[in-house]
């Protein structure tokens, strides 16, 4: 049986369950696993604002779960262009990219280099968009709180 490579790209901010449960269950599908991690600057064009923890941090958290065979740092936005670095036969993502023009583009830009693109349920009750606004709220004027900087 030939070796199968994952790629499981995300910004893995405030790293919480939801992330650790894609790294597990990609993991449980492939042979090795590499994890993408999206650089600040990416992550700053794809969601509007820059991740709370920084990339060197962010790295060397996803590189120390179990489930990661190695870690890498994402920075162009053509997902192709990552996999003629990476070389990946999979690619794993969430399932809120399925069924959008995002995921139709992304399924046939890989069906063209033979690279399979699964999705995995979106974990609804965690994300790190609901993490960051709770902390924007423990911090905001309003809540007597001093403001972050």
């Amino acid at each position: 049986m030939a070796h199968r490579v994952g790629y499981a790209p995300g910004v893995y901010d405030l790293f919480h369950i939801g992330h650790l449960n894609i790294l597990r269950h990609a993991r449980s599908q492939c042979d090795y696993l590499v994890a993408g991690v999206v650089s600040d600057e990416m992550a700053a064009l794809a969601k509007g604002h820059k991740p709370v923890i920084p990339l060197s941090e962010r790295l060397e958290i996803v590189r120390s779960v179990r489930f990661v065979d190695a870690a890498f740092v994402e920075t162009v936005p053509d997902k192709v262009k990552t996999w003629q670095q990476v070389r990946f036969d999979v690619i794993f993502k969430g399932d809120d990219w399925q069924d959008t023009e995002r995921g139709k583009r992304l399924e046939r830009d890989f069906a063209e280099v033979g690279v399979e693109v699964v999705y995995f349920p979106y974990t609804v009750h965690t994300s790190s968009t609901q993490l960051r606004r709770a902390l924007d709220t423990l911090v905001s004027p309003q809540s007597g709180a001093l403001s972050a900087p």
